[in-house]
């Protein structure tokens, strides 16, 4: 039995399989999640998990060589681009337009939906 770290069979496998520089896309309830990439959904109810949740679980157990969020999370949703920063002070945390964010997706290894309801709250991490 494992005992500790990400617990989720589903989620460690992806996490496994997920080799240097691909995406893993970590998006809130709203997301229009795009056919192709793998989709694991851990939403429960509004924001549990959040997608910092995740972001905080996998960063634990992955390399993570950059995140790219959309800039609209910026003036949207200021006080969690401020906790991105933060908890990720040696990470580029690169903005991209929401339109683009989306053009982006589908290149993901997967998509992990969450319960958030932050706006602009999703992220695709770039594993390193």
């Amino acid at each position: 039995m494992k005992v500790g770290g990400i617990l989720h069979p589903a989620l460690n496998r992806i996490l496994t399989e997920t080799g240097h520089t691909d995406l893993l896309t970590i998006c809130d309830r709203g997301f229009p999640v795009p056919r192709g990439p793998e989709r694991l959904d851990l939403a429960l109810v509004d924001d549990l998990p959040t997608v910092m949740d995740v972001l905080l679980a996998v960063r634990d157990e992955f390399v993570i060589d950059c995140i790219i969020v959309a800039e609209e999370l910026v003036e949207a949703s200021p006080e969690r681009y401020a906790l991105m920063k933060s908890t990720f002070p040696g990470t580029d945390i690169k903005l991209v337009p929401h339109a683009r964010f989306k053009e982006i997706c589908p290149e993901s290894r997967a998509v992990v939906r969450t319960g958030d309801t932050t706006p602009y709250a999703n992220v695709i991490i770039v594993s390193g």
